[in-house]
């Protein structure tokens, strides 16, 4: 029973591990080929939903910087112009742009929660408009709405990875030892970082932000890991099959060390990444 339960646990881990890199890939297709605004065009339209609000802040449409990755022009999530605005306590503006996005035909008209006040996201003509409250101020961000294809892509690409996290694990947990346990670990060590950031970027409507960047920018830091996992392996498979009592401890010692390292060297790049990663106000 309990050969069966690891069993039911591998596969619904690969699953899962696998499923959240497929729809990181999902997202990215998906969301290829949006067209940003412009800077007169993001004006205007700040201008129309907000008529009489003066920014106290506002910039020009600039590209996105997620996880120490750049994203292209064409990327969903990039492209983005944004106006800061001082509402005070009474939420005014959050009024002024429900009431206008109503009658100026944006679609999916939908509340966000804030910090004081609610704001509203809705879309219109391949582009979103989100009006924001938080500690910070009052943030009015105007950027591409999500391709058709978007939803499609990420569907797929998540039952695709997750079908084929399931195959696999379940394949190595019917494999002789030290197979399931050597494969899980180097798997699970060089995914798990991955996929644990990836859901933690993930909000209303699928994404607030690209969650695919977590994965080049951890690449650096997985790759070694994995090298020297895979080592391991490659170094515990002859030695098990001999049957020497003392390769396998020595083995034993070096796969417990390995593991033991690599949540605090992944907790504290972590750390680090997830600092890097906010958005500068």
């Amino acid at each position: 029973m309990s050969r069966r339960l690891r069993r039911v646990a591998m596969v619904l881990l690969g699953a899962v591990l696998l499923g959240t890199v497929g729809l990181s890939l999902g997202t990215w297709y998906g969301g290829r080929g949006v067209t940003p605004p412009s800077d007169d065009q993001a004006q205007s339209l700040a201008a129309q939903l907000l008529p009489g609000a003066v920014p106290v802040d506002s910039g020009r449409v600039v590209h996105g910087y997620r996880w120490g990755v750049h994203l292209a022009a064409d990327d969903l999530g990039s492209g983005r112009a944004f106006f800061w605005y001082d509402d005070g306590d009474d939420c005014g503006l959050s009024e002024q742009l429900r009431r206008n996005a109503g009658t100026q035909g944006w679609q999916g008209l939908g509340r966000v929660p804030g910090y004081l006040c609610d704001g509203w996201r809705a879309e219109r003509d391949g582009l979103t408009v989100a009006l924001e409250y938080s500690a910070s101020g009052t943030e009015l961000t105007i950027a591409p709405a999500a391709p058709g294809k978007f939803l499609a892509s990420t569907v797929a690409g998540t039952l695709a990875g997750a079908a084929a996290g399931a195959a696999l694990f379940g394949w190595v947990a019917r494999r002789r030892r030290p197979v399931p346990l050597l494969v899980c670990t180097l798997v699970t060590v060089g995914l798990l970082p991955g996929a644990a950031l990836t859901w933690t970027a993930l909000g209303p409507g699928i994404v607030t932000e690209p969650v695919w960047p977590v994965w080049p920018a951890l690449a650096p830091l997985l790759v070694p890991l994995w090298l020297v996992l895979l080592l391991v392996g490659v170094y515990a498979f002859p030695k098990r099959e001999t049957g020497t009592g003392t390769s396998s401890r020595v083995t034993a010692v070096v796969v417990s060390v390995a593991c033991a390292l690599a949540p605090v060297v992944m907790a504290t790049a972590l750390v680090l990444m997830f600092l890097r990663a906010q958005p500068s106000r």
